[in-house]
């Protein structure tokens, strides 16, 4: 989690500093292709205001993820969705929105371009969120167990070293590969103590099964943890 807020942290203050920079200093150069433009151009986009509502975007961008901030610190299970889901949101529906003072004979052009990638981003991140939300199952077969959805693979029972089921969830240092969210987490992520790991987890629902391979450290838990417990006598009974 403090990982999750440092971030946002860090991108509260970038947002503040370059709006301000922008707004306070007109150090418009910040603007993303600004100095690429004629020197016309540019005059007509400081006219019709264009600048300083990029930077006043972005110091409302910076407030609004800052007012949203404390939710981190509540039982809310869905507070970095929502933080990180109107960064993205306000941010590109903004630049969709500020077309309407580019030049008139790139108005038409920058609204149909930024309204695409606005529509492409958000579509593809729901996409992303709805597939990881997902949920994942563990199924034994004859010779195999196998583990479904996103980042799940199959393993026979002879490359099982051990299985443990633990009451904590040890500390997760950082995600290399996967989906992590306020409740689950599907991927490949560091443990502390336990290097590199597959994790299948429904965050704080305990207990958690531990499946160590010759080549694989697994984590996985069901929502039910009368299921977790069923998967561990499964698998140990499978697996000597």
């Amino acid at each position: 989690m403090w990982f999750l807020i440092g971030i946002q942290l860090f991108l509260i203050a970038l947002f503040s500093i370059l709006g301000w920079a922008i707004v306070k200093k007109k150090i418009y150069g910040l603007i993303s292709n600004f100095n690429g433009r004629s020197d016309e151009e540019q005059r007509q986009l400081i006219e019709l205001g264009y600048p300083q509502r990029v930077g006043k975007l972005l110091l409302a961008t910076a407030g609004g993820m800052a007012a949203l901030l404390p939710l981190s610190f509540t039982s809310f299970d869905y507070a970095m969705d929502i933080q990180f889901g109107f960064m993205i949101v306000f941010l590109l529906g903004g630049l969709v929105y500020l077309s309407k003072y580019e030049i008139p004979s790139k108005r038409k052009r920058s609204y149909i371009v930024s309204s695409l990638i606005a529509a492409g981003t958000i579509g593809f991140l729901g996409v992303l969120i709805y597939v990881g939300y997902q949920d994942f199952e563990l199924k034994t077969h004859e010779d195999s167990f196998e583990i479904t959805g996103m980042y799940g693979d199959e393993w026979n029972y002879s490359e099982i070293v051990a299985v443990n089921l633990l009451d904590e969830m040890p500390t997760v240092t950082w995600k290399q590969d996967g989906f992590g969210m306020s409740t689950i987490a599907k991927g490949r992520f560091t443990v502390e103590e336990y290097g590199t790991s597959l994790l299948f987890v429904h965050k704080g629902n305990a207990p958690y099964l531990y499946i160590e391979l010759k080549d694989k450290k697994i984590f996985i838990n069901s929502k039910n943890p009368l299921q977790t417990k069923e998967w561990q006598e499964k698998l140990t009974r499978h697996g000597n």
